[in-house]
C-alpha cells in the first residue's frame, strides 16, 4: 500500500530521535496549507503507523515540521535558544502509486534529510 513514513536519528547521540512530535501538512496551493496529522515518534524514532495512506495519499506539495529542539532540550545540555528549534522539511508526492519516506538525521547544530525507501 502506498504511504507516506518517516524516522528520526539523533546523530549526537546515535539513538533513535524517540519522543519527537512531528506535524504533517499539505498545502492546497502555495500560500494556503493544512494539518493532515500529528504524531510522536516511538522508541525507534518511527511512527507506529503511516502519517498518510490510502485515499488521503495525493499528489502535491506538503511540509513536515520536526519539532527538535525540545527533543535536545531533554537529553543534551544545549542553551535555552537552541540553535535548532523545528526543522521543516517541504517536499512534494508526484506518484501516489509508490511508497514515500522521509528519513532525518539530526543534531542540535545540523540535519540531513533525502527520500528513503
Amino acid at each position: 500500500m502506498t504511504k507516506l513514513t518517516t524516522h528520526v536519528l539523533d546523530v549526537y547521540s546515535g539513538k533513535p530521535g524517540k519522543g519527537i512530535k512531528v506535524d504533517l501538512y499539505y498545502y492546497k496551493n502555495d500560500d494556503q496549507k493544512s494539518k493532515i496529522n500529528t504524531i510522536v515518534l516511538n522508541n525507534d524514532g518511527r511512527s507506529d503507523n503511516a502519517l498518510i495512506e490510502g485515499v488521503d495519499f495525493k499528489e502535491g506539495k506538503y511540509e513536515l515540521i520536526f519539532f527538535v529542539g525540545d527533543y535536545f532540550k531533554k537529553i543534551a545540555e544545549i542553551s535555552k535558544i537552541p540553535f535548532l528549534d523545528d526543522v521543516v522539511v517541504k517536499f512534494g508526492i508526484s506518484n501516489i502509486k509508490e511508497h514515500y519516506h522521509v528519513p532525518l538525521l539530526v543534531s542540535p547544530w545540523s540535519y540531513s534529510t533525502y527520500r528513503g525507501s
